[in-house]
């Protein structure tokens, strides 16, 4: 295995700060094929890794199976995979429809997180049918988590000096000679999606914002699990509500959104946008129901109530 030493240098000009980021760790051949590791894999498997944890920690507390958990946890995967793909493959065809193989090279890049939660909970929905696991649990257990896995895999983007935003005048701005190939790689379709940014300037560090938006939201609905909890499914709706908004809020910075066909309406803005309100109505009339049965609490046994 050999270690490699290519770094990008970022520089933080407002604040005066710079450092060597390194994109990838090292590389090693297997059965004649040169395999690169990348801090941005090694990342996402860290974020991953602390958010099962996690995950089980909560599921013995609430004395949930893990067994059951583990099945869940292994077919959710796969179905967040496989629907992070997609997402992104229907809303950029044009780059697939001539090379339809290449769809199935993710290593390549090409993930989009939303397809990733749509994939995973879709498919966790049928097994937990299937085994009989608390659905709305489970997902409460999964808002917590998800937050601390978008929160510490968003720092996959900075090693690879991708998903940054516009230009900006704030002291934290970014620069970076990836970051400027960029720009001048993709101006024009950049400039055709109403963005007119310029290569020599700073850029707004998009990953940073999510990474402590989501970290702050953990906190956030792990304060509101210890402490208000009225209700199964209370916290994935919370979810939806925090991370909806950074989203809504940060999507309209990045330089690398998703689409609707040659519109300028961003996918993930609006769905995000959808997500806020819809959730936060769902929250709204479950504590108004919750108001109106006060001291009849699911029949008095003291249990959550379902969503």
């Amino acid at each position: 295995m050999k270690f490699l030493t290519d770094y990008t240098l970022v520089e933080f000009p407002g604040l005066g700060l710079r450092f060597d980021v390194y994109a990838n760790l090292a590389e090693f051949t297997l059965f004649g094929n040169t395999v690169t590791i990348k801090f941005y894999g090694v990342i996402i498997a860290f974020g991953f890794i602390l958010a099962v944890l996690f995950g089980g920690r909560m599921a013995y507390k609430w004395k949930m199976s893990i067994d059951k958990m583990l099945d869940v946890l292994i077919y959710g995967t796969i179905g967040g995979i496989v629907g992070a793909r997609l997402y992104y493959v229907v809303f950029q065809w044009d780059m697939y429809k001539n090379d339809l193989l290449s769809i199935f090279k993710i290593w390549e890049g090409g993930l989009a997180i939303y397809g990733g939660l749509i994939g995973a909970l879709a498919v966790a929905f049928f097994v937990c049918k299937k085994i009989d696991l608390n659905f709305y649990k489970l997902l409460d257990l999964a808002g917590m988590s998800f937050l601390i896995g978008q929160g510490i895999g968003r720092w996959g983007n900075y090693t690879n000096q991708e998903a940054f935003g516009t230009n900006t005048t704030l002291p934290w701005g970014m620069t970076s000679e990836k970051v400027s190939e960029y720009i001048v790689r993709n101006y024009d379709s950049l400039s055709a999606g109403g963005m007119t940014v310029d290569p020599n300037m700073p850029v707004h560090p998009t990953f940073l914002y999510e990474s402590i938006w989501c970290l702050l939201g953990f906190v956030i609905l792990y304060i509101v699990c210890r402490k208000f909890r009225k209700f199964d499914g209370q916290l994935i709706l919370g979810y939806g509500i925090i991370y909806g908004l950074e989203r809504t809020v940060v999507e309209g910075l990045r330089t690398d959104s998703l689409y609707i066909g040659s519109t300028n309406l961003r996918v993930s803005q609006l769905l995000s946008l959808a997500l806020v309100i819809v959730c936060a109505v769902i929250t709204i009339i479950k504590f108004v129901k919750i108001k109106k049965q006060a001291g009849q609490n699911t029949g008095g046994n003291g249990e959550t109530e379902n969503v």
